[in-house]
């Protein structure tokens, strides 16, 4: 099979890789950057797990080529927090236990993360409702719930 060039920008930093048009955006994370916070659960768009931000927008990385994505912005559950401090909406998932085995969070944050302020005016039924394309095993989904009421009552400017 006959090898592509792509070029992306991950948490900042661009890469240029050749790589078969069949390897979908997760592997090419885990496996070609050894982005593993990037996890992969369901492999079908199912479970969530496998979210990143593409254009700025949460998308599931097991559904996309990597192909797909050349020239174009990503962003991982790596680019976050800086290498001195979480991101906010990271600290709050750590004071509301928001996680227990910790494989769903990365897709959570990535999710919740740029609807930030749309959440803001949802009640929590409703904030349920927005990440029920998430999958969560351990955690009865409450203290992610609250997290996120956390996240959304802090400045606006500082999340």
């Amino acid at each position: 099979m006959s090898l592509r060039h792509i070029k992306v920008v991950v948490n900042g930093i661009e890469y240029e890789r050749d790589i078969e048009p069949r390897l979908l955006l997760s592997d090419f994370l885990r496996h070609h950057l050894q982005l593993t916070g990037t996890h992969v659960g369901c492999e079908h768009g199912v479970c969530g797990a496998c979210t990143v931000q593409l254009d700025g927008d949460a998308v599931r990385a097991c559904l996309l080529f990597a192909v797909q994505c050349d020239g174009r912005p990503i962003r991982t559950v790596e680019g976050m927090a800086t290498p001195t401090a979480l991101h906010p909406l990271q600290e709050e998932f750590r004071a509301a236990h928001a996680l227990q085995c910790g494989f769903c969070t990365p897709g959570l944050l990535m999710t919740i993360e740029p609807m930030l302020e749309e959440l803001a005016n949802m009640t929590a039924p409703e904030i349920a409702e927005a990440l029920s394309g998430n999958l969560c095993r351990c955690t009865g989904y409450q203290g992610i719930i609250d997290a996120v009421l956390a996240a959304v009552a802090r400045d606006s400017s500082t999340v």
